[in-house]
């Protein structure tokens, strides 16, 4: 994988860190079981740059738990991560933001083919355009 994708994906998992970690310090979880946890997401952290593929299976693990044992912040659960996990996370995805990551993938897939660079964050902002205006 091209490191600019999984270098946009780690600082989303870092992110999500600290919110997990504003969690412990809010008091809104339990202290050993959230330690544990954060222990596992720190692993993850550590080995996806030198292991991408075979850590998707934790990554999914994780973020699927994270809906699970954290309710209360799913919403802040970064939609790019529940795509670039897949498996199990995307359960957590209508069919039509589905559809619309599918089309961001074959993009970048495309760009990277050619040689060109892909600015993930500005394709996935040109293509929810023509839905976004449609509702108004």
């Amino acid at each position: 994988m091209a490191s600019s994708y999984l270098d946009h994906h780690l600082a989303l998992l870092k992110h999500l860190r600290g919110i997990l970690v504003a969690l412990s310090e809010a008091e809104q979880v339990e202290d050993e079981n959230h330690a544990l946890f954060l222990e596992r997401f720190d692993e993850l952290l550590d080995n996806l740059p030198e292991d991408t593929e075979g850590n998707l299976v934790l990554g999914q693990d994780l973020i699927s738990q994270i809906f699970h044992r954290y309710p209360q912040i799913a919403h802040l659960i970064p939609r790019d991560l529940l795509w670039f996990f897949g498996g199990d996370c995307l359960h957590f995805m209508p069919d039509e933001e589905i559809e619309l990551y599918q089309t961001l993938d074959e993009r970048r897939y495309q760009a990277e083919q050619q040689g060109e660079v892909f600015d993930w964050n500005q394709e996935k902002q040109l293509l929810a355009l023509p839905a976004d205006s449609s509702k108004h």
